[in-house]
């Protein structure tokens, strides 16, 4: 299982929902979640290794967690600027704003629901992945005066890994 880059088109689709909960799934998982490790990651979604599922694993610290069919059912008014960084996008970081909270319906590997509050440093990432699944990554939320300005770096990550 391998990473995709800025500039491969599969990046950009929008993910389809999960409804088959089985064994293949829970071994895409088991290799998701090496996949981020090995890359030394906080989180992975499935469209960054060219799935175009709604699923994403992601460590903020506390052991593997798994996502699937998320959607949010709020986001704090309350923003935080922090930096982000992606495996899509190696050597590239920029300061974001999202907001600090946020409440999220997903499933996991069995097809159970939950309903989670999150905040802060897993608030941020669960942010970041569930963007990959839209089709949107980190760097469309800059500015266009910051994009100009990372635009040869991000030329030649799309020259270099696609």
């Amino acid at each position: 299982m391998k990473v995709i880059y800025i500039g491969n088109p599969l990046l950009r689709l929008v993910s389809k929902k999960i409804e088959v909960f089985d064994e293949k799934l829970r071994e895409f998982v088991e290799e998701l979640s090496k996949a981020m490790y090995v890359e030394d990651g906080v989180g992975l979604a499935a469209p960054q290794v060219g799935v175009s599922k709604r699923i994403f694993v992601y460590d903020a610290g506390e052991g593997i967690r798994v996502v699937i069919n998320p959607e949010f059912l709020w986001k704090s008014e309350e923003t935080v600027q922090m930096e982000e960084g992606c495996l899509s996008i190696p050597g590239i970081y920029a300061d974001l704003f999202r907001p600090s909270s946020v409440k999220l319906r997903y499933q996991d590997v069995e097809g159970n629901f939950h309903e989670e509050e999150l905040s802060e440093y897993a608030a941020r990432i669960v942010q970041h992945e569930a963007d990959h699944l839209e089709g949107v990554l980190f760097v469309d939320h800059l500015s266009s005066a910051k994009r100009a300005l990372l635009k040869s770096k991000l030329n030649q990550i799309m020259r270099e890994k696609v």
